[in-house]
């Protein structure tokens, strides 16, 4: 009882004192407090920059070596090209032009933009009114060139609006409309939706059943197609960190390749700072397509004819030639002698007297 009271009256005359501030940190104290709070932020930069740079370097090395001989065009090229093709704009004079800057090389199909579909899958055929001339003119210039039509839209897969795959009567209505542009004389359907997640089995369930339609008309059926996870499970992670997966797994991709006649892989928009590391993700990228895709199936890489400068998109990194050395390095060293390999041309109305020479002189030969 005394020992507390005590204890009571010493804390009634500290409160009526004040509590005595305290003591300032020595200078000591404060310069290890400082040392740590750098060797922290030292060491969570490291941990983020570090797997970075290994990555990189990876890439550089990818790139290194030569491509075996032989690695060259198997004549099954394509390219995309614009609206302007068959909304009225171009002229005989400029197929003309076309047919002559094919002559010499190695494109057997043209992905013609005849789109965009409407978010509920139809597509207005006021959109392609000169569609039979242009199909007509090509067979006439370029016999055994493929006209497919290029039809895309933006998926509701990451916003609000677009495209909802999820629904059976969307569906329905892009089959109806791969009937549409047949009838209008097209080889082939082209389809391009993004983005499109890793997974997606209403995609799946879609490709089955415009490929039942191109198949009784022998008429083929291609997609552009995302790229493959660089690393196992890629996608999920960047999705979580971006809501946007960007890439599909080998697994998805092996899914969509034999769904098809034709796969073009989108590869571009790399985020590849340099022409060395962009080359050797190309080189990377066409080993992985070429596991995933079955023998029956044209694999086409993607090369980028277009120069504009955005978040994913350097063009002084991301070149023709670096490109076509990536895909020779990744078909050397996975599967030199496939036959049903190509690369895929974006875009017409982009490319420069540049681009058509680095193609022809790296891939042609």
């Amino acid at each position: 009882m005394e020992r507390a009271e005590a204890t009571e009256e010493a804390g009634q005359d500290t409160a009526e004192q004040g509590t005595p501030p305290a003591p300032a940190p020595e200078p000591r104290t404060r310069r290890r407090r400082l040392r740590l709070v750098r060797r922290t932020a030292l060491g969570l930069v490291l941990a983020l920059l570090l797997p970075l740079l290994a990555a990189e370097t990876a890439l550089r090395i990818n790139y290194a070596g030569d491509p075996a001989d032989g690695t060259r065009t198997r004549h099954r090229d394509a390219i995309w090209l614009g609206h302007a093709w068959v909304d009225g704009r171009k002229t005989d004079a400029d197929l003309a032009a076309l047919a002559r800057r094919l002559e010499t090389t190695g494109i057997s199909d043209l992905y013609v933009h005849t789109g965009p579909l409407e978010h509920d899958g139809t597509l207005p055929a006021s959109v392609y009114p000169k569609a039979r001339w242009f199909i007509a003119g090509v067979h006439r210039a370029l016999p055994g060139v493929r006209v497919q039509a290029y039809l895309g839209d933006v998926l509701a897969t990451e916003t609000p609006d677009g495209m909802r795959l999820e629904k059976a009567g969307t569906r329905e209505a892009v089959v109806r409309s791969a009937r549409q542009v047949l009838d209008a004389g097209y080889q082939g359907v082209h389809l391009d939706l993004e983005p499109l997640h890793s997974g997606d089995r209403n995609y799946l369930a879609l490709l089955d059943d415009v490929r039942a339609l191109t198949r009784s008309r022998h008429a083929a059926l291609s997609v552009a197609a995302h790229q493959i996870d660089p690393l196992p499970g890629f996608h999920a992670f960047w999705g979580t960190v971006t809501n946007h997966p960007k890439w599909w797994s080998q697994h998805f991709f092996g899914q969509v390749a034999r769904r098809v006649d034709q796969i073009a892989v989108m590869s571009y928009d790399t985020m590849q700072p340099l022409r060395s590391t962009y080359g050797g993700y190309v080189a990377q990228q066409t080993s992985l397509a070429l596991e995933a895709t079955p023998p029956t199936t044209d694999l086409l890489m993607g090369l980028p004819f277009y120069h504009e400068n955005r978040f994913g998109h350097w063009a002084h990194a991301e070149t023709v030639p670096a490109a076509v050395r990536g895909v020779r390095l990744g078909l050397s060293r996975t599967d030199a002698d496939r036959a049903r390999f190509g690369v895929a041309l974006y875009i017409d109305f982009a490319a420069t007297e540049g681009d058509w020479t680095a193609y022809r002189d790296g891939w042609v030969g």
